[in-house]
């Protein structure tokens, strides 16, 4: 059994900084490839941040520059630092994890709110 715990959301105000992490504990092989979504009210789930099993990264056009994704292999972890949030990074964000054989797993998800 697999599972990923998220943390790090939070309440700050805009021009502000949070970190969130996504941790995977469980019987699994490997990782491959672990994003980060985030979901407003009526708007579908929107592909924040992905890092592939070789640390090669991509991001919306929307936060790039300000979050940075990274993986740590050893912890089974992966972070994404946002810098200089904006209130429309407000959302509900989700880690989706990909493991070899086993397929994709969804994180519970954690709030950022960002106040104006």
């Amino acid at each position: 059994q697999v599972q990923l715990v998220e943390s790090g959301g939070g309440l700050v105000q805009a021009g502000g900084s949070l970190r969130l992490s996504c941790a995977a504990s469980g019987r699994f092989f490997r990782i491959n490839d672990v994003a980060w979504y985030r979901q407003t009210p009526g708007k579908q789930r929107e592909l924040v941040a992905v890092v592939t099993e070789s640390s090669r990264t991509n991001y919306v056009d929307s936060v790039k520059g300000r979050f940075t994704i990274s993986r740590d292999n050893a912890k089974n972890t992966v972070n994404l630092q946002m810098n200089n949030l904006k209130p429309e990074d407000t959302g509900v964000y989700y880690c989706k994890t990909n493991f070899v054989v086993l397929g994709d797993y969804w994180g519970q998800g954690t709030q950022v709110t960002v106040s104006s």
